[in-house]
Parts: structure tokens; C-alpha cells; sequence
């Protein structure tokens, strides 16, 4: 794919949604952290169910490792890995609290030293907190990549490093939600919706399909 399809990929995805964003609810940069670390294999609207009874009574570092792993898991027993996940977060809390004065550091060395946050976590909390232009590369995106010939690339880690040399720089800060909506919603996969797709004339599964 050249860069001039590449381009009016993007045009098109941005005219459709000016503004993207995460579909995960939170308020700050904490409480996103937190719904991320839960949403590992689970769905965003199974964390926001979760996390929007646990905010209510917790939604800062100190408060929650205050509650303690077992009150905790109570609030998430709903999501998947449950156990291992309240144990990072109840950890994560208090790195957060003895290293950064319970702050999100806006730091990738230091995001991925906290349990439970890998590099797609610190992708989402630095370009959707911080508005880096980075790109988290999960499951829709990995599809949608290699699907549509965007950044074709066998390995996670490799489309990642595709799209961040090939998406024009204006369109890289909100890449990820574009590519990760598209997938969930339109380029799903299985039967995937072409019908309804805006860039159906640009994509290369189109081309190859129709051979």
C-alpha cells in the first residue's frame, strides 16, 4: 500500500470520527490505568460495569491498597483473571504511592515496571492519557493492519513498529482508536462488514477477495 492510500485511509476514518477516544469510562489518568489493567482479555463494557461501582468507593492509589486484594477482587470477580489482576493492581498501587507521589508516570520505562502493565498498557495509558502519538496494537488492530495491507507485519511488536513509520504524522496521536474501533466495529473477524466500510475501495482484502 502506498502512502497516498495510506493518507486517504486516515482522512476517511478522521472525517467519520473527529474526536476518537477509548470506550473505556474513566476521569483520570488512574482510573484509566486501572480499567486497562482489567481489560486484558475482557471486554471494555464488562471493566466499565466493574470499575463503576469500585469508583465509588476508590479511584485513587492510596484508596484502593487501602481496600485491600480481597475487597478488591470483589468489585472485579466479573472480568476475567480476576485474581491475578486485582493482585497487580493492589501492587501497582503501591509502587504508584512509594515511587510517584501516586501519579501515573508519564514514562514508558517506568509504566512497564508497574504488575500487570505490559507494552500495549503503556501504549494506551501514554497516547490516551498523555497524548503521545504511540500505537497499542491488540487483536482488532493486528487485523486491521494486515487485513487492509495498512502495515502488514507477522508479530504484534511489528506491526506496531510498521504503523509508526508509515501513518503520516498528522494522523498518529489518534491511530489507535481510528484502527481499534474500525476493527471492533466494521473489519470484525469474522465477516467482516465491507458493505458498510468507508475505506472498501482502498483496502487490500477487497482485492484480494475479489481475485
Amino acid at each position: 500500500m502506498n502512502k497516498t492510500k495510506r493518507t486517504e485511509i486516515f482522512k476517511r476514518l478522521r472525517a467519520q470520527n473527529p474526536s476518537p477516544t477509548t470506550e473505556l469510562v474513566y476521569k483520570n489518568e488512574f482510573e484509566l490505568l486501572i480499567a486497562v489493567i482489567l481489560s486484558a482479555q475482557a471486554t471494555d463494557i464488562s471493566v466499565n460495569k466493574a470499575t463503576k461501582e469500585l469508583y465509588k468507593v476508590a479511584n485513587t492509589p492510596q484508596a484502593i491498597y487501602k481496600l485491600g486484594e480481597k475487597k478488591l477482587k470483589r468489585y472485579v470477580q466479573s472480568i476475567g483473571l480476576y485474581n491475578t489482576k486485582a493482585k497487580n493492581i493492589i501492587k501497582t498501587c503501591k509502587i504508584l504511592i512509594d515511587r510517584h507521589e501516586g501519579e501515573v508516570p508519564a514514562d514508558r520505562a517506568a509504566l512497564e515496571a508497574l504488575p500487570g502493565v505490559g507494552r500495549k498498557t503503556a501504549n494506551v495509558i501514554l497516547n490516551t492519557a498523555f497524548g503521545h502519538p504511540t500505537i497499542a496494537v491488540d487483536t482488532h488492530i493486528y487485523r486491521v493492519s494486515n487485513r487492509t495491507g495498512i502495515a502488514p507485519g507477522k508479530t504484534v511488536l511489528e506491526v506496531e513498529k510498521r504503523l509508526l513509520r508509515l501513518v503520516p504524522e498528522e494522523f498518529k496521536r489518534d491511530a489507535h482508536h481510528w484502527l481499534i474501533l474500525h476493527g471492533r466495529y466494521t473489519c470484525v473477524a469474522r465477516n467482516p462488514k465491507c458493505s458498510n466500510c468507508s475505506i472498501i475501495d482502498l483496502c487490500e482484502y477487497r482485492k484480494k477477495t475479489a481475485v
